[in-house]
């Protein structure tokens, strides 16, 4: 098999989308149906907004349409849908939006309370779609129900903590979601172990597949950026490690 590019897969990763609201610089603008400009916004650190992600009218930031608190992925629904997916107890949940019928709010409505809330996702308008994959599946290819309006998305890679019985077990998968098809992939990452690694600390933030070698791509927090053996469970080697004192 030829060597896989390094430099391709940097950049892979660098536009792979991760967790709000460390990586909300990978979430990209769009347009809708309607060709009306959406753009994402950090609120800082600091204040009643602090840490929160909003998205609303490129020519209106004051008007959110839609905020997001820790954890939340936004992922492109084909042609012009939004689709957001986050951790939500013992499932990861999905929603999906039109975003030319998400209607704005006032700032006043979450200040305060939504940062320290149990709540991922806000907004003043129903999602077209919202539907929940358990966790800690068995590793294996699942049958899951996907609404209608999300199956036009082929792939999504979700990185998820996984129950291990030991310091030696996998403490972290891949949940490879199949939306077009209906089907999940389980892909306990065999090398994330707390014998390893500091679980809670040293997290996998956000993973990707390669167009040309097919093989994963992802990154783990305090760690650094890794390719995966072809079974998707298993560590190839490591693109770039975080150095650390």
């Amino acid at each position: 098999m030829a060597e896989i590019s390094t430099a391709r897969l940097k950049e892979l990763l660098q536009r792979t989308v991760g967790p709000t609201p460390w990586y909300w610089e990978t979430f990209p603008a769009f347009n809708s149906a309607s060709g009306q400009r959406f753009a994402w916004t950090h609120h800082g650190d600091q204040g009643p907004l602090a840490y929160l992600v909003s998205l609303s009218l490129e020519q209106e930031p004051d008007k959110p349409r839609l905020a997001l608190n820790t954890y939340c992925r936004p992922f492109f629904v084909p042609p012009s849908r939004l689709g957001i997916w986050c951790p939500e107890g013992r499932s990861i949940r999905f929603v999906c939006f039109d975003p030319d019928q998400l209607k704005a709010f006032d700032f006043a409505e979450i200040a305060g309370w939504f940062k320290q809330s149990s709540e991922r996702i806000y907004s003043a308008t129903e999602p077209l779609a919202d539907f929940e994959i358990a966790l800690g599946l068995a590793p294996a290819t699942h049958n899951i129900e996907v609404p209608a309006e999300v199956r036009e998305v082929d792939e999504l890679i979700v990185p998820t903590s996984y129950p291990a019985k030991g310091p030696d077990d996998p403490a972290f998968a891949l949940y490879v979601v199949y939306l077009q098809a209906g089907l999940l992939e389980v892909l306990p990452q065999k090398w994330f172990t707390a014998s390893q690694y500091e679980v809670g600390k040293q997290w996998i933030t956000r993973a990707a597949r390669d167009p040309e070698s097919h093989r994963i791509v992802g990154e783990c927090f305090g760690a650094g950026s890794f390719l995966l053996a072809e079974d998707g469970c298993r560590l190839e080697r490591w693109i770039e490690k975080t150095i650390s004192d």
